[in-house]
């Protein structure tokens, strides 16, 4: 398939920016979705980069433009496709940088999803497999055969990975995500903590390829064989494109029964009218998940993507865990917001916290954040569980605007952590109307005074051991708190009264 053929594909609405004759005649070698500054060490050679431009921004996007492009020349990238839906259109100076670098640009409409164009290229890569003539190809015509059988038929993955390898005395080999979890392995390859098997997919050593099939960083496959040389690069980059057929077919490698993705129970659990026998029926349809308990998880991220990243990252943290069985899809009141109805298998314990990290390395200048309700045992109690992990999630973003963060409804067990989920405009109103005249901290004397309250409540109102903390005369701090309790209204002998100002401070 050429860049050209993309154009004028049927359904695609793709808009060309810049590209002469020469450009659109390239071939395409395969499909990378990224928001990336600099993704050169991410890229193929021949690939077409899909991107939302989440990294643009109007302050300095030349030069952000520059470092993006530029990376995409230096890894031989066939076209750049870029996404209109975060910022309206293409910016100019991303146009003016592709016609320096002598990259094809064309436009995704916001209508577009980027799962279909990759769908598109794929299809279009495994017909002209398919037609390859047979002493083209660096596996023999049997194996070929019989792995062509295997995928057909959905067989196992590990079987399909060991059949592939057979020719070459079955070697270590991996199917592994981007965040380390294991998806096939031969019989002869230990088994991988998935810390372990990034560092393994980073590493110069061996044999790493791109499964073609994933369309966020957060989905995507690779071929791992650490041993150098273990066999031709012909023949493994034969062996991807199979994997790829397989996964692309819905081979979801024996793990179809514990997780599926359900829009029809994830709409209904919105509706906060849905009667409880509506919820268990969509409930008994999806298997495992028919008897509880159940938790709701909720995931957002921190930028505007058009490539379904956060129900991508939710399901594949999800699955880091064998014994948990799920069901997720997108929030249908927002398209940024992926939610999952979680049961995990006898008494073991809920943690996304081993791949969350791993989730961010992902895309690192994009922060994830999850929210995860309690338990509940009835699909009554659900509608309640998700209200409880958007609560936490809103906490999350809160805590770790920058970073990203889990948060569990259980962990908002103090002040700080209950008001953290409480929306920003609904806290700073809270904060300026409790503190009146104080909540201008641009003035001197009201930062003095609000430093002294700060440290007046947290050593649990003692004259003494705030004067100590703050190297004053205790009547200096007499005097100060005066004038909080006059500029407030609040008498600092009451309790209440306190728990309103120290709340007004955490809502700063």
């Amino acid at each position: 398939m050429r860049v050209g053929d993309l154009l004028r594909t049927e359904g695609l609405d793709l808009t060309l920016l810049w590209g002469g004759e020469n450009l659109l005649g390239r071939a395409i070698g395969g499909v990378t979705a990224t928001d990336l500054e600099d993704p050169a060490r991410f890229l193929q050679p021949g690939e077409i980069v899909l991107s939302g431009l989440v990294w643009w921004n109007e302050a300095d996007g030349r030069t952000r433009t520059e470092r993006f492009v530029s990376a995409l020349s230096r890894a031989g990238a066939t076209a750049l496709l870029a996404g209109e839906e975060t910022h309206g259109t293409v910016p100019a100076d991303i146009v003016d940088s592709c016609r320096e670098h002598g990259i094809a640009l064309l436009a995704v409409p916001a209508r577009t999803n980027f799962r279909v164009i990759t769908e598109v290229v794929y299809r279009h890569r495994w017909g002209d497999l398919s037609r390859r003539p047979a002493d083209h190809f660096a596996l023999p015509e049997h194996v070929r055969g019989d792995l062509g059988r295997l995928v057909d038929h959905g067989a196992d993955a590990d079987e399909l990975l060991g059949r592939a390898l057979a020719p070459f005395d079955t070697p270590p080999a991996y199917v592994l995500t981007s965040t380390g979890r294991t998806i096939a392995r031969t019989a002869s390859a230990p088994g991988l903590p998935a810390a372990r098997a990034v560092a393994g997919l980073r590493s110069p050593t061996g044999a790493t390829l791109r499964v073609q099939a994933g369309t966020t960083p957060y989905d995507v496959w690779y071929l791992h064989v650490p041993q150098a040389g273990a066999a031709p690069p012909r023949a493994l980059h034969e062996i991807a494109e199979i994997i790829a057929q397989y996964r692309h077919r819905g081979h979801d490698l024996g793990r179809a029964a514990r997780r599926r993705t359900d829009p029809d129970l994830i709409a209904l659990l919105g509706q906060g009218d849905t009667d409880a026998s509506a919820l268990a029926n969509a409930l008994a349809s999806c298997g495992p998940l028919a008897e509880g308990p159940w938790r709701v998880v909720v995931t957002t991220t921190g930028g505007r993507h058009s490539d379904g990243g956060a129900e991508a990252a939710l399901t594949e943290a999800l699955q880091h865990d064998p014994a948990t069985y799920f069901a997720a899809g997108t929030a249908p009141d927002t398209e940024a917001e992926a939610v999952a109805v979680v049961r995990t298998a006898g008494e073991a314990p809920f943690s996304l916290d081993e791949p969350w990290p791993l989730l961010h390395d992902c895309r690192p200048g994009t922060p994830l954040y999850a929210g995860v309700s309690a338990l509940t045992t009835e699909p009554a109690g659900l509608h309640a569980a998700l209200a409880q992990a958007r609560y936490a999630l809103a906490a999350a973003r809160h805590t770790s605007p920058a970073a990203g963060r889990v948060t569990a409804v259980e962990e908002l067990a103090t002040l700080e952590s209950l008001l953290a989920g409480i929306p920003a405009d609904v806290r700073t109103i809270f904060s300026a109307r409790t503190l009146g005249p104080l909540a201008d901290s641009d003035t001197a004397s009201h930062h003095t005074l609000l430093e002294t309250l700060e440290v007046f409540l947290a050593h649990n109102c003692s004259w003494a051991r705030t004067a100590e903390a703050l190297h004053l005369h205790v009547n200096t701090v007499h005097y100060r708190i005066d004038r909080v309790q006059v500029l407030t209204g609040r008498d600092l002998s009451r309790l209440d009264h306190k728990l309103d100002l120290r709340a007004a401070l955490l809502c700063r």
